[in-house]
């Protein structure tokens, strides 16, 4: 149980590839006790204060990646401006699980269907990765590789998240779609964020989960908002651009066209209350 982040990038180094962090643990240990994962180390990061703050800053916010959902879905904050993040923190299992599970934990395992993901694809998020040769910052646009694979390397850990602020007149939204209320895992996800000026959209961001094997963002539909009035007709049209974006798969939670109808429906939902939400 390291104090420090220099403590943790060094037992990092020390002890190889086959360490495992832990944040709040509810992703590693149901891999441990079902023998998936046998690390021979594994690294405590609640001792690590850095990790676990949540502060606004002159830029917009700054979050630790082992803050716990439940921290992000009631923080003032979060809720007020980036309102898309504390819902989908809101969304993860149930709150026993929030209380425990970790942003960086989220998106570190980087499941297709991780719930706080688009979100912040959608407020432009910056990941802060530090390792042996420093600190880089990573758009999460890019940060995930495929699936369960995210440009960390062995002996980097994830630090933060930094959230630019959304600015005046922006909106967002997050929605999701599961067979079961609670609990359960994302079908489609998909997060919304508008920002409008002088009658138009200035900036549209449409960020989808579970449709492919990494969160992706609908560009097209991003694009045929920007610049143009958010009228009913131009949702629609963004919202049939957006499934342009999606890749699915069939499989037992649901076939391709499914997911491909609620990436249409999810998009069209969370634009109308993203627009709203900016003040339209």
């Amino acid at each position: 149980m390291p104090r420090s982040l220099d403590e943790v990038l060094k037992t990092l180094t020390d002890r190889g590839p086959d360490a495992k962090l832990l944040a709040g643990g509810t992703d590693l240990l149901p891999q441990m006790k079902n023998g998936l994962l046998k690390p021979p180390c594994v690294v405590d990061l609640s001792g690590v204060p850095r990790l676990r703050t949540v502060e606004p800053d002159g830029r917009g916010l700054r979050v630790g990646a082992a803050v716990p959902a439940r921290v992000l879905e009631r923080d003032r904050v979060a809720r007020s401006t980036y309102t898309s993040l504390a819902e989908s923190a809101a969304l993860v299992g149930s709150v026993q699980v929030r209380n425990l599970a970790t942003l960086g934990g989220n998106l570190c395992n980087a499941a297709p269907s991780a719930d706080l993901a688009p979100p912040l694809l959608a407020l432009d998020a910056v990941a802060v990765i530090v390792g042996p040769k420093g600190e880089r910052r990573v758009p999460f646009a890019d940060f995930f590789t495929g699936v369960r694979r995210t440009v960390l390397a062995a002996d980097e850990i994830l630090v933060e998240i930094a959230v630019p602020a959304p600015g005046p007149r922006s909106g967002g939204n997050y929605l999701r779609h599961t067979p079961r209320r609670e609990l359960d895992i994302a079908v489609v996800g998909v997060a919304s964020q508008l920002t409008l000026a002088d009658g138009v959209c200035r900036k549209a961001r449409i960020a989808l989960a579970a449709v492919a094997p990494t969160p992706v963002r609908a560009l097209a539909a991003e694009q045929a908002l920007e610049g143009k009035a958010v009228t009913p007709e131009a949702i629609e049209r963004a919202a049939d651009l957006a499934v342009g974006a999606a890749k699915p798969i069939n499989d037992q939670r649901g076939s391709a066209d499914y997911r491909r109808h609620l990436v249409r429906v999810l998009t069209r939902r969370t634009l109308r209350t993203a627009l709203a939400r900016a003040g339209a």
